[in-house]
Order: C-alpha cells, then structure tokens, then sequence
C-alpha cells in the first residue's frame, strides 16, 4: 500500500524546502506528477496504523503553514 500526500505551502509559513527535508527525514519519498510525496508501507495497513502516521506527518509539520491532503491506496 503506498499513501500520497499534497502540500499546499504558505506563502507567509515555512520555505518548502524545508518542509520537503521533514518529510524526506520521516521516510517518504519525493514524486513528481499528480502527488508531491510518497510513503511506501511494508505491508498492507489498518486505519489505525494510517492515522497514526498522518499524526506523526502533522506533528513534524506544525507551525509550517503547509496544508496537507492524504490518500493512501
């Protein structure tokens, strides 16, 4: 299973390179086209385990400004 995340940054919040390290130190990985990052799961996930990780991808974002969006498939 993979999750997509979209960032929308602010313009008055954090660089997006910045915000880009954050998410690249917590594993996922930069895509280009439809979705900006990836994280790959190991092996199919619960909603428990997929809100846990939006939590964590929150956390380390906050106080950023960035607008998040998730899919996870």
């Amino acid at each position: 299973m993979k999750t997509y995340v979209e960032v929308f940054v602010n313009a008055d919040g954090e660089k997006a390179s910045v915000i880009t390290e954050r998410l690249l130190e917590m594993g996922l990985t930069s895509a280009i086209g439809e979705h900006d990052f990836v994280y790959r799961w190991k092996d199919d996930v619960v909603l428990a385990e997929v809100l846990r990780f939006v939590d964590q991808v929150q956390s380390k974002l906050k106080g950023t400004g960035a607008i998040l969006k998730f899919r996870t498939i």
